[in-house]
């Protein structure tokens, strides 16, 4: 039997009294552009909501199956399945891809999530907060283009959760910083604008900060493990082992992700120079062009340093940023540019065999 899939075009006029399944998962007029209604007969969308070795678990309107595995595919694409193959035949073009270079000595993109409209940063009022960790997330979400909302968690636990709130606000005016327990009903009322009805959100933070908790009080359920952190030092330990699309009562889908110990930027020139909009508003008024803010002489950045208006403190982290990201660019690009003459060397050498 042929499926009705014109509720999900952004022409059909029809109203629904219930959520359909492809909208909680997600699904979006800009998805839904990119195609016809013949294709979406054809060949229905799912998305991606989990990946393992064996493969991408992938959930559509009456879908549940599993595919081969891809290194271009990651949690949240959406793909469009030929049902009689159980293979994907095109992966829709992204709303947003949140990346980090690879940990390690690889030289290689690793994707986080595609398609997510708000990235809940979560710190915790302790030991864990730290303001460089916040301005890669930051940094990272500016440049996939997804919104970032800063969760600091166990307000309770501290007196001075108003000084972390504002510490994390000086980040940027852009960004809306939250304080709350995570256990209770806090999460699920404080966050509850950004956790609409066919909206992506996705956890990002370290181990033990109560992402799966949240998780779990949007939920309403036990969804996900969660664990105490290490009284030492307020460190916490892996629950989450993998990324997992959750659907939410509300119709949101929840991304929760494992912490990341090692975030690494690359590509991410813009996301930066938003994070740090006032200094590289500052930069352009220096007196050299290609002024490193250094000891260079009519330095507008040093200038606003010494009289006290810019932190020392957060120049020299954006240095640090942009000479990572820079560094990160360029070897990426140059690992591209390497293994395209590697396979173009293999590639003349097996028409030569032939030959």
């Amino acid at each position: 039997m042929t499926r009705d899939y014109s509720q999900f075009m952004p022409t059909a006029q029809a109203p629904q009294t219930d959520l359909s399944r492809l909208t909680a998962l997600g699904w979006q007029a800009f998805f839904s552009q990119q195609l016809s209604i013949e294709e979406l007969e054809q060949t229905p969308p799912v998305r991606v909501t989990q990946i393992h070795r064996n493969g991408l678990h992938v959930t559509g309107d009456t879908i549940e199956t599993v595919l081969a595995p891809d290194a271009d595919v990651t949690v949240g694409d959406w793909l469009l399945l030929e049902t009689e193959t159980n293979k994907y035949v095109r992966r829709l073009e992204r709303k947003s891809l949140i990346k980090r270079r690879a940990p390690g000595h690889d030289r290689s993109v690793q994707l986080i999530a595609a398609n997510v409209d708000t990235a809940f940063i979560v710190s915790s009022c302790n030991a864990d907060f730290n303001l460089a960790r916040l301005e890669r997330y930051i940094a990272l979400a500016f440049e996939a283009e997804v919104t970032p909302v800063i969760v600091l968690t166990k307000a309770d636990q501290t007196d001075d959760a108003a000084d972390y709130a504002n510490r994390a606000q000086s980040i940027s005016e852009a960004i809306s910083v939250l304080t709350l327990d995570a256990r209770g009903d806090a999460p699920a009322t404080l966050l509850a604008p950004w956790c609409c009805p066919s909206q992506t959100v996705a956890f990002l933070g370290s181990s033990g900060v109560g992402k799966s908790t949240m998780v779990n009080a949007l939920s309403e359920a036990a969804l996900m493990d969660t664990q105490a952190i290490r009284e030492d030092d307020a460190r916490g330990r892996h629950t989450t082992t993998y990324r997992h699309l959750h659907i939410l009562p509300s119709g949101c889908t929840v991304l929760d992700t494992p912490g990341m110990r090692e975030l690494q930027l690359t590509d991410a020139s813009s996301g930066v120079g938003e994070v740090f909009a006032d200094l590289e508003d500052l930069a352009t008024r220096c007196k050299f062009n290609d002024c490193a803010h250094d000891t260079e002489p009519g330095c507008a950045v040093r200038a606003a340093v010494a009289a006290g208006e810019i932190d020392e403190d957060r120049l020299v982290r954006w240095h640090k940023l942009v000479a990572e990201d820079k560094f990160n660019s360029a070897s990426l690009a140059e690992r591209r540019s390497t293994d395209k003459a590697f396979t173009k060397r293999v590639n003349q050498a097996v028409r030569k065999k032939r030959k």
